[in-house]
């Protein structure tokens, strides 16, 4: 670690999001951390970095930056298949890692990494950003102190990711299972399907319908819907889809005590005084009031608070 008790952090695959990344350290933005090295394998990109940041470092390798002793961690921002291999060889090295989403294309290759960050006693992280989005994290807040009751229903229609033709035809390996190993699931809703199953819990049954080139000149899924089960009744429907305009995201989730939707910057939670289990043997003509109380969202830098998050863990052992 870096005698300042600043994390030196290297960004490799410095594209749309990872040049996002860079500018933020760069910047001063983030708390705890700074932008210590770049690493972009194609030679026109890294020649223009080196202009663009004259004073850090640029590889076109990430073995050469991983073996430089330059960074602390790394942040990795390349296409998806490229994420285990160089977080198994930064865990080697001894570096901390923060992975773009996904974290991998399959399990096997995710658990690997799990495996040889736990052997390396590094940090490891995933940029799930949304679960800093205040919305969500009231959500999962309000779960986890069962101010739902029992889980009954769940329900994201998140089909506003949206994307034209000339979005896949901007670079080679969008749009392919060799490049992207997936579609919708794999690169925009991964941040839906995490906050889905860390607002709710996993299911236990999972069923789904998912069409290929449905509404693109492309190779991948662009078109799915989920119906799932988890143990204690409850259903889910999550709909999802870069084909329809305009689109929705509303996420309702209901339980015995009331429900919440969030929908349009609002979280609307409506409480039921008492459980609908006890609610369902009442006289007909025996009401009671729902109170509904509604939270605004408000701006957030979702990216920079969770690289804070992960020099905070690596500085200081926070969560």
């Amino acid at each position: 670690m870096s005698e300042n008790r600043i994390v030196r952090i290297g960004v490799v695959g410095v594209g749309n999001i990872g040049s996002v990344h860079a500018r933020a350290l760069y910047d001063g933005k983030v708390k705890g951390a700074c932008l210590a090295a770049l690493c972009d394998s194609d030679t026109a990109r890294a020649e223009k970095l080196t202009s663009e940041y004259p004073d850090i470092p640029v590889f076109t390798s990430s073995d050469e930056l991983i073996g430089s002793g330059a960074v602390d961690a790394l942040i990795i921002s390349t296409p998806h298949y490229d994420h285990p291999k160089i977080a198994i060889k930064a865990f080697e090295g001894g570096l901390h890692v923060l992975s773009e989403k996904p974290m991998a294309v399959y399990c096997l290759a995710a658990r690997q990494m799990m495996e040889a960050a736990k052997k390396s006693g590094r940090v490891f992280a995933v940029m799930f950003n949304q679960r800093n989005n205040k919305l969500f994290s009231l959500a999962h807040d309000m779960m986890k102190r069962g101010e739902l009751g029992e889980l009954k229903r769940v329900v994201w229609i998140v089909t506003n990711w949206y994307r034209k033709q000339a979005y896949y035809d901007s670079g080679n390996w969008r749009a392919t299972w060799s490049g992207e190993g997936g579609g919708v699931l794999m690169n925009q809703a991964p941040h839906n399907l995490d906050l889905w199953q860390w607002i709710c819990g996993m299911p236990c049954e999972i069923y789904a319908q998912c069409d290929v080139a449905k509404y693109h000149n492309v190779e991948i899924e662009d078109d799915a819907t989920i119906f799932a089960r988890y143990e204690n009744g409850a259903t889910a429907v999550f709909a999802t889809t870069t084909g329809e305009f305009p689109g929705t995201n509303r996420l309702e989730i209901s339980g015995s005590r009331g429900k919440i939707v969030i929908e349009g910057g609002k979280l609307t939670h409506t409480c039921l005084p008492i459980d609908e289990r006890e609610y369902v043997s009442y006289p007909e003509k025996e009401k009671i009031a729902p109170t509904v109380n509604v939270v605004e969202d408000e701006p957030y830098s979702g990216h920079i608070m969770i690289i804070e998050n992960f020099a905070d863990a690596i500085l200081n052992g926070a969560p």
